[in-house]
Parts: structure tokens; sequence; C-alpha cells
């Protein structure tokens, strides 16, 4: 039988402290772009800063920062998820087609219906982490091959027409405000909170950045990578489907054509946060504020009058910037140990 080794039992051990010093720092870093770039928008659109036009940054990046929590699980074990935003749109019709069904009381209607979004989008997740984790295929591909699966699978349930005339109760959960503040935002801000729980106070979420940073030495440890990697997907695939029902309680409607894009935007809001895209480096805090950075920007730029072409290039810089940045951290964290 083999005896773990040093790496094995230094993979599987907590965070140190100097790797929670070093996420403490990117994730200041951040807030701190975070912060300048909101003063820059302040100073160049008076209404940047009212009350309004802040409740709107926060209802649109509320859905982002859903899909960004559990696409960090999915990268801080080294992969990638293509998928959820076709897997969102499945999930959303199927949620639809339970919210429409015959003797069904609002209540229990919703209930059942933000449990069909979750599973499916669960099920998707097992699907991609099964195939990836145990025929080796990079991630990459499993989930570019799930995105025209899921998407087909939406417009083939409803021969391609959209839901509406939803419960007027799940209807208005998008619009409510909860001590000031968008209740969508607020749930997202609960997932936050609790991803931060799971990768940080448990033994599973230390063995996902254990597998990020050295695979077969947590295999050496006894531990099941290919349970863990698994169970990242289906996590990323349970958020896409709270993610699904949110979307719907905001444009009243189910459409197998929404989504279009959101992996982009997610995968953007977890690079910018400091998440390594080779895995094992990375925070849900840092998620949370990279997801930001992109609804200040893309509000500010409408604010201050920058065409659509225009901030799509600005975006795309941003991206680009933000993995640079993540190249030279890398390095300087290798000199440094």
């Amino acid at each position: 039988m083999l005896t773990p080794t040093p790496s094995a039992a230094t993979a599987a051990a907590p965070i140190s402290l100097r790797q929670k010093s070093s996420a403490a720092l990117r994730e200041a870093g951040i807030g701190v772009a975070l912060v300048c770039l909101t003063a820059v928008f302040a100073m160049l659109s008076p209404i940047f800063l009212t009350s309004s036009n802040l409740t709107n940054i926060f209802t649109q990046i509320s859905i982002n920062v859903i899909l960004a929590v559990g696409m960090t699980f999915v990268i801080l074990i080294g992969g990638i998820d293509l998928s959820v935003g076709s897997v969102m749109a499945f999930s959303a019709v199927v949620a639809g087609t339970v919210l429409k069904l015959d003797g069904l009381d609002t209540g229990p209607a919703i209930g059942l219906a933000l449990a069909a979004s979750i599973g499916i989008g669960a099920l998707c997740g097992l699907a991609n982490g099964a195939v990836s984790a145990y025929w080796g295929i990079p991630s990459f591909i499993v989930t570019l091959g799930m995105l025209n699966i899921a998407r087909g699978a939406a417009l083939q349930w409803t021969q391609a027409r959209s839901l509406y005339e939803f419960p007027d109760a799940f209807n208005d959960f998008g619009s409510a405000t909860l001590l000031g503040a968008p209740a969508i935002f607020l749930v997202a801000l609960a997932l936050v909170a609790l991803g931060w729980f799971v990768l940080n106070r448990t033994v599973f979420g230390r063995l996902i950045y254990a597998i990020g940073n050295n695979e077969e030495a947590v295999r050496l440890a006894g531990h099941s990578v290919r349970g863990h990697k698994i169970a990242a997907f289906v996590i990323c695939g349970a958020m896409v489907g709270v993610g699904a029902v949110i979307y719907m309680t905001r444009l009243t409607i189910a459409s197998p054509i929404s989504g279009i894009g959101f992996e982009l935007n997610a995968i953007a809001a977890v690079i910018i946060g400091g998440t390594s895209l080779s895995g094992g480096r990375g925070s849900i805090v840092g998620t949370l504020l990279g997801a930001c950075i992109i609804g200040v920007l893309a509000n500010g730029l409408i604010l201050i009058g920058m065409s659509d072409f225009l901030r799509q290039m600005v975006t795309g810089f941003v991206i680009i910037l933000a993995v640079v940045l993540d190249v030279y951290r890398a390095r300087l964290a290798r000199a440094v140990a």
C-alpha cells in the first residue's frame, strides 16, 4: 500500500497562513481597483452614485454573481464550464413548464419549479463532471458539447417558443427589495457566503484547492479526486439552476434562447476576481468583486455614452489585463517561495 508522501500531506492540509495572506492581498487589490473605477465614473457621471443607479447595478450583476460562484468551484480544480448559459436556458424552460402546470397552488408550484431547475442544472453538471473525470477528457471539450446539447434540449422542449404568464408572486420577486436592496442581489450574497463557507471551512473545500494545486498528491493521500471533481461541476450546475429561476423572475419569461454568452461573463468575473485558470488559487470574495467590477464597468460606460461595440472592446481588454496580471502574480509568488 502506498504511503502518503509529504507533498500529499501538504495538499490535504488546511490552507496555510501564507496562502491566506496572499489571498487577502489579492482581494484587497481587486477591492482597490473597484473603488478607483467607481470614483472615476462618479466624476464622469453625476447620476452614477445615485441610489436608483446603484440599485440597478446590484440587480444587473446578481445573476452573474450566482453563476460565477459555481464557476469558481470548477476553475479552482483546473476545469472550465462553457455550458452554463445553455444549461440555464434548459433549466428555465423546465421550471417554466412546472409553473404552468394545472392544479398546483402558487406556493407548491414555485417550490417545484425551483427544485426542477436546480435538478436539471445539477444533472447537466453531473454529466459534465463524470465524462471529464472518468474519461480524462478536457472539460473545455465536454462542456462545449453540453453547450449544444442543452441549447438543443431547451429549443426542443418548447418547440422554440418562450413561456410566460407565470404567477404574480413569482414575477414580483424579481423587482422586490428588502432593506433597500434588491431581493435577488441578497440571494446572490447568500450564495456567496455559502460558497465561502464551503471553500474555507470544510474539508471538501480544502480538497478543491488541493486538487487544483497538486491532483496526484491528493490521490496519493487517499482522497477521491474524481468524486471531488464531479462534485465541483454539480455545484456549478446547481448554481446555474438557481440563476435560471432568478432570471425568470427578472424577465417574467422562460426563453430557450436566453443565457447566450453568460458563461463568458461568469468566467470573466472569476478571472478578474483573481482565481487562477490553472486552478488551486482564488476565492469567492474575489469572484464577487470581479462581478462588481464588470457590472460597474458596463454601467459606467453606458452612462458616459460609449457605444456597444466600444464597451465590448473595453471589457475584453480588462479580461486580458486580468489574465496577464494573474501570470505575473504567479511568477512573483514562485519567486518569493
